[in-house]
């Protein structure tokens, strides 16, 4: 046995995954998770230390492009599969582990990626580039309509490339490698200084699934952000706001339920940010206090764990530096654009704020899931705001990216993004009742 094949089989025993979620894929999301942190499998934050890529949820077909350039920047021999459900999420890990022991494949599978039909069987997945071919960045010209998104999915400082825009630049002109050339433009004090144009999204890890940001960088400073319309899967059911859809149709639903959703739902955001801040372990807490949650445990179990949580993420010095005054936003800007929830009750407004106030209303909600009265949609707000399905809570977190990210640096962009952790899910909601549906 050669050197080669020793060396894929120790991978093959506990392979490096990156998880890719799709829009209206945050059951999978979970459940994936759950099982990679009960296997011990780490997780890869880029494509270029994964070995294996599980894909979590529903196909959308407009970020496909996205999604096979993602799958080209990984390492082979590599695997790449797909659960649309949770209850695939075991099966087609299992399946991933097998195949990337063998990387010689079977007929058929020429590019060693497999995927789940939903009857729990394996097929072949999208294919890739052919074993072999080095991997590296590059920029695909694209077409009249084609979207000019780069499936990245680690952090900013130098862990991934961008594409960037056709057209932009010195004409069409490339520096070698591929990569485009950035153009001289005034920065805000009139300097001439390079811009570079870069999308942030749709994959980035701990990042709103298939939500996509463009921005103009002048060093590191964002000098403009636009927002893509978000993609969309599967319209209509947004994970943590399901008891407010059950209740807006007329179906009882008990407040207790509803909060232990809520408190679930911020805690999966305090996870999020507090993995884009660099404090991995607390991150870890988080998610395992909201899977308990998920799993119905009692109130008495959790809660003195979500307050000894909230003590030591609250009073920490080092989370407080690293964070304070980015993103600011009052309560008066914040209702003018139509926000609700927390991101309006959070005193100062910064990213701290926000992060605290997800503290104090976890910990109120686990004090709450015993409560058996019946949740009313309107006076009690689902995780991200008042719950109105012609306009989602989603809707106004999403619309203010772009201003709070105008003028903030692009580290603390991912930070700003983070605490509103608004949901795309909901925002297909929005655009199904827009249209009648």
């Amino acid at each position: 046995m050669g050197l080669t094949a020793v060396l894929i089989r120790a991978a093959a025993l506990r392979p490096r995954v990156l998880l890719v979620t799709m829009p209206g894929g945050t059951g999978v999301r979970l459940a994936a998770e759950t099982e990679l942190r009960s296997r011990d499998w780490p997780s890869a934050p880029t494509p270029a230390g994964a070995d294996l890529m599980l894909v979590a949820g529903p196909d959308c077909s407009r970020l496909g492009p996205a999604l096979d350039r993602l799958w080209q920047d990984m390492p082979r021999p590599c695997v790449r599969v797909r659960a649309v459900t949770a209850d695939e999420v075991a099966p087609v890990l299992d399946a991933g582990r097998t195949r990337l022991g063998a990387p010689g494949g079977e007929p058929g599978e020429p590019d060693g990626s497999v995927g789940m039909n939903g009857h729990g069987s394996a097929e072949p997945e999208s294919a890739g580039r052919p074993d072999g071919e080095p991997a590296r960045a590059h920029r695909e010209e694209q077409t009249e309509g084609e979207h000019d998104v780069r499936g990245v999915t680690g952090h900013e400082e130098g862990e991934h490339d961008h594409d960037g825009h056709p057209g932009h630049g010195h004409g069409d002109m490339e520096m070698p490698g591929g990569l485009a050339m950035a153009e001289p433009g005034e920065d805000r004090d009139g300097l001439t200084l390079d811009r570079l144009h870069v999308a942030l999204g749709p994959f980035l890890a701990d990042w709103p699934a298939g939500l996509t940001i463009r921005v103009v960088l002048q060093g590191d400073v964002i000098q403009r952000a636009d927002l893509d319309e978000p993609a969309v899967g599967r319209p209509g059911d947004p994970f943590w706001s399901r008891p407010w859809i059950r209740a807006a149709s007329g179906e009882p639903v008990g407040v207790g339920e509803a909060a232990r959703l809520r408190a679930a739902a911020h805690l999966d955001s305090l996870g999020r940010l507090l993995s884009v801040a660099g404090w991995p372990a607390e991150a870890v807490t988080a998610r395992r206090l909201r899977d308990d949650l998920l799993d119905g445990a009692p109130a008495s179990a959790v809660l003195p764990r979500v307050e000894r949580f909230a003590r030591r993420v609250g009073r920490s010095r080092t989370l407080y530096w690293l964070t304070r005054g980015i993103g600011p936003l009052s309560a008066v800007d914040a209702r003018a654009a139509g926000v609700t929830g927390p991101a309006v009750r959070a005193a100062g407004g910064d990213v701290p704020a926000r992060y605290r106030q997800w503290l104090t209303d976890a910990v109120g909600d686990v004090r709450r899931m015993n409560a058996t009265a019946r949740l009313d949609p309107v006076a009690q707000e689902s995780p991200r705001g008042r719950w109105d399905a012609e306009r989602p809570p989603s809707a106004a977190l999403a619309t203010l990216l772009p201003r709070l990210l105008v003028g903030a640096e692009l580290g603390a962009a991912r930070l700003v993004v983070a605490s509103l952790d608004p949901d795309p899910d909901e925002l297909a909601v929005g655009r199904l009742e827009a249209a009648g549906g």
